[in-house]
């Protein structure tokens, strides 16, 4: 593409009037730019929320016996956070915010495919977010079965569990939905050029993770309606007491949760992959690998549920296979890491904000890629299932991982989108103390975990106090530096300095059109010439 657009000066852009005023222009809009935003500002919000819960969780495990609530509220926090976190937060995060903003203007199309349908994903999201939140005031209030909603408990709990999976199946269409206008979009309205070879990284994660979308999510619908009729009518499906059996559900549960995983996580990637080329100012080392790894990780992480069940009961010719496919699947997660590495070598590296984060990312993700091996071995599996380290592990992958690439992508992208930034020093002192309080925080509860310390417990012998509360005053620093960059990013998307054109460099289309991007993205139907980091290709010096 060309680069006269670089200087293009801030415009209105897409903020412009579009026929309706007030709240209307925005939550019935079939902008793909604003549903993005819609999606951000909804995640932002229930992330925060969950922030909240987590800080509270630490606060009453910072001293043996109770400190803030009592066992039976410990319970209902520690659900309700991982509810939020999971379902409101991590696996819409990427695909359903900075996707719907990026990845049609990347592609060089003017929308996705199915605009409408767009629209009502981000209802139903909004419908199931708010039905799940209701849950927790009705009924017996908030579940307290944990985010997996394990069974028996959560058939026989007189908590609102009904509600709750009820909000929770309203969120998997909304899954779905994005999923189907992703690779609906991909496969038809890419620019003329833009072939299969020409993708950018993050166009190929989300396709990736569409597919996850399409197929894994209909298996946690149909488990989560089994549990409501399980808990309405009396059906013996999952209740031992009944003639059911709990292992089917374990198994039916995680046939889709760890496919879920990678919906959190290739996306995460594919934004690393965005970032680590143009802040290195070298094109991506290894480009035809990193983008087929990212359908392998989909292809091959839907095969490895059963190591969440080492401990549950199966054959070991069973624990052998899982245990080998977990081990697999590190192979193209691996090959990532490498050419991100490769591509840093000998790079003109700036170390500004979007490139801390994704540097942080990677070696975050790998501390929990490694830590994950530990646990898909059954051997060491045996002696760590449930304790600490489980949550150690689950939140360097999950927060380290797809959080920290989060903050990344709002960092690099959003200033295209506002046309204005944010200040340098403020995000930089945020990043840092997100870096030390996050691994103070979850470092710990690695060693607790190997120490023994069982998770999910409201109370924990004393020997285990003085880790606890490093873990808690470590939590403090991780709400500060996140306070910090919020505030930061919110003020200077606000009032910030103009961001005009393409300081960053980047050479993807994203960065080829004015800023803010028009509402219909481009003037003219753009031709691709060259590879999406060819930055001579694109007239970037």
């Amino acid at each position: 593409m060309s680069s006269a657009e670089k200087g293009a000066p801030v415009t209105d852009g897409f903020w412009q009037d579009t026929g309706r005023t007030g709240i209307k222009s925005w939550i019935l809009s079939t902008d793909h730019k604003r549903i993005g935003l819609l999606y951000l500002y909804s995640v932002l919000g229930f992330f925060l929320v969950g922030v909240i819960l987590g800080l509270l969780l630490r606060l009453e495990l910072m001293a043996p016996g109770r400190t803030l609530v009592d066992a039976q509220t410990y319970n209902a926090l520690f659900t309700v956070h991982g509810v939020v976190m999971i379902f409101l937060f991590i696996i819409p995060g990427i695909p359903a915010s900075f996707g719907n903003l990026v990845m049609p203007i990347q592609i060089g199309a003017r929308d996705v495919s199915f605009p409408r349908l767009n629209l009502l994903s981000w209802w139903l999201y909004a419908i199931g977010a708010l039905i799940v939140l209701s849950a927790l005031f009705t009924g017996g209030g908030a579940p307290d079965t944990g985010w997996t909603f394990y069974v028996p408990f959560s058939a026989r709990t007189g908590t609102n569990v009904s509600l709750a999976v009820f909000g929770v199946f309203i969120l998997g269409f909304s899954s779905i939905l994005t999923g189907i206008n992703f690779v609906t979009t991909i496969h038809r309205l890419r620019a003329e050029g833009m072939g299969w070879g020409r993708l950018p990284l993050f166009v190929w994660s989300l396709y990736a993770t569409a597919w996850v979308q399409i197929l894994a999510t209909p298996i946690i619908a149909i488990t989560l309606v089994m549990v409501i009729a399980e808990r309405t009518l009396g059906i013996g499906l999952f209740d031992p007491g009944r003639g059911g059996d709990p292992i089917m559900f374990q198994h039916l549960f995680w046939i889709y949760s760890h496919p879920a995983v990678y919906i959190m996580i290739l996306p995460a990637m594919g934004v690393i992959s965005e970032i680590i080329p143009v802040f290195s100012r070298k094109p991506i080392f290894g480009y035809k690998m990193i983008a087929v790894s990212s359908v392998a990780i989909a292809a091959a992480g839907s095969l490895v549920w059963g190591h969440h069940m080492y401990t549950s009961g199966m054959s070991d010719t069973a624990v052998m296979v899982f245990s080998f496919l977990t081990f697999i699947v590190a192979i193209p997660s691996a090959i990532k890491v490498f050419n991100w590495v490769s591509t840093l070598y000998k790079g003109s590296i700036s170390l500004e904000a979007p490139m801390l984060f994704a540097l942080t990312f990677i070696l975050l993700f790998s501390i929990g890629g490694l830590s994950g091996l530990i646990l898909g071995a059954a051997a060491t599996d045996i002696h760590v299932h449930d304790t600490h380290f489980v949550v150690g592990h689950f939140h360097y992958v999950m927060f380290g991982g797809t959080g920290f690439a989060f903050f990344a992508a709002a960092h690099y992208w959003l200033p295209k989108f506002y046309g204005r930034r944010y200040r340098e020093k403020p995000a930089l002192i945020g990043w840092a103390l997100m870096f030390v309080g996050f691994n103070i925080v979850y470092f710990t509860m690695q060693v607790l975990g190997m120490q023994g310390m069982p998770r999910r417990y409201y109370d924990y012998l004393p020997e285990f106090a003085q880790l606890n509360l490093v873990s808690t005053v470590g939590s403090w620093i991780l709400a500060a530096g996140l306070i910090i960059m919020v505030v930061n990013l919110w003020r200077g998307l606000l009032r910030g300095e103009p961001f005009l054109g393409n300081p960053w460099g980047g050479a993807t289309l994203e960065w080829s059109i004015p800023t803010p991007p028009p509402t219909e993205n481009f003037e003219e139907e753009p031709v691709v010439t060259h590879a999406p980091y060819d930055f001579k290709g694109a007239g970037i010096p």
